[in-house]
C-alpha cells in the first residue's frame, strides 16, 4: 500500500463465481468452489494488511431461490470450510463469526457454526465474519421486531435499534468492495454502509487476488472521507 491508512472493517461482496465458471465451461458449483479457495486465501491477505474486521457476503436471503442443487452445494461448501479451516484460523489468531438469519439453515450446519464460533471466540487478530442467509433489510426488520418484543417504550434512537443488530459490537465497514463489475449493494449491510467507501472491480471473485486487494486498499487510502452529506 502507498500509506499506512487501512480500513478497520472491510466488507466484500463476492460476486462472479458463476460467470467465472461459465467462461471456462465449468459447472457453477465449481465456480463456487474456486470462490471458497479464494476466500481462504483472502482472510490471510486481509489479516496481513492489518485489517481487524473482514465481512464476506457468502449467501443472501434471496439466494434460497436458486436451483436446489446449487443451494445444497453451497451448504456443503460451508460445511467443508468449517471442518477444514477452523483450527487453522484459530492458530492464526482469527475469530470466525456468522452474520444473518439462522432459522432456515440445516440443523447440522447450525451446530457446526455454533461450534466454530465458540472454538475461536477468544482470538483477537482478526474477526472473519461470514454473512450467511444475510440481508440488510432482514437485519433491520429483525432488529425492529426484537426491539418491540423487548418492551421498549418511548422514542427510539439509533443506539436503541443497533443493540438488536446481528453483530452490534462490530464497527461499520469503512470500505466495501464488489467484484465482477456490478455496481450495487445487493442488500448488503444497508444500515452499516451509510458512510462506507465503495470500490468496484471487473475481476470475478475467484480472480480477486492480492494485487487486486492492494489496488482497492490504495484507492481507499487516498480518499478524503466525509460524513453527514456533501461538504466543500
Amino acid at each position: 500500500m502507498t500509506t499506512d491508512r487501512v480500513p478497520t472493517h472491510l466488507g466484500i461482496i463476492m460476486d462472479g463465481n458463476g460467470r467465472w465458471a461459465k467462461k471456462r465451461g465449468l459447472p457453477r458449483l465449481l465456480g463456487h468452489r474456486a470462490g471458497l479457495h479464494r476466500l481462504v486465501e483472502m482472510v490471510r491477505l486481509v489479516k496481513k494488511q492489518g485489517i481487524r474486521y473482514f465481512s464476506a457476503y457468502a449467501f443472501s436471503t434471496e439466494n434460497w431461490s436458486r436451483p436446489q442443487m446449487e443451494v445444497d452445494g453451497l451448504m456443503s461448501l460451508f460445511r467443508h470450510y468449517i471442518k477444514r479451516r477452523v483450527n487453522e484460523l484459530k492458530e492464526e489468531g482469527g475469530r470466525l463469526r456468522f452474520c444473518g438469519r439462522r432459522d432456515r439453515l440445516p440443523a447440522d450446519l447450525l451446530e457446526m457454526m455454533r461450534w466454530a464460533e465458540e472454538e475461536t471466540r477468544s482470538r483477537t487478530a482478526i474477526d472473519f465474519i461470514l454473512c450467511v442467509d444475510y440481508g440488510g433489510r432482514a437485519e433491520i426488520l429483525d432488529a425492529v421486531n426484537a426491539l418491540v418484543a423487548s418492551g421498549h417504550t418511548g422514542e427510539v434512537t439509533e443506539e436503541d435499534l443497533k443493540k438488536f443488530f446481528y453483530l452490534p459490537d462490530v464497527p461499520d465497514p469503512d470500505l466495501i468492495v464488489r467484484t465482477s463489475g456490478e455496481l450495487r449493494l445487493s442488500n448488503f449491510l444497508l444500515w452499516e454502509s451509510a458512510y462506507s467507501e465503495f470500490y468496484f472491480t471487473d475481476a470475478c471473485w475467484p480472480d480477486f487476488d492480492e494485487p487486486e486487494l492492494i489496488r482497492a486498499l490504495d484507492d481507499y487510502a487516498i480518499r478524503d472521507r466525509r460524513y453527514g452529506g456533501n461538504r466543500s
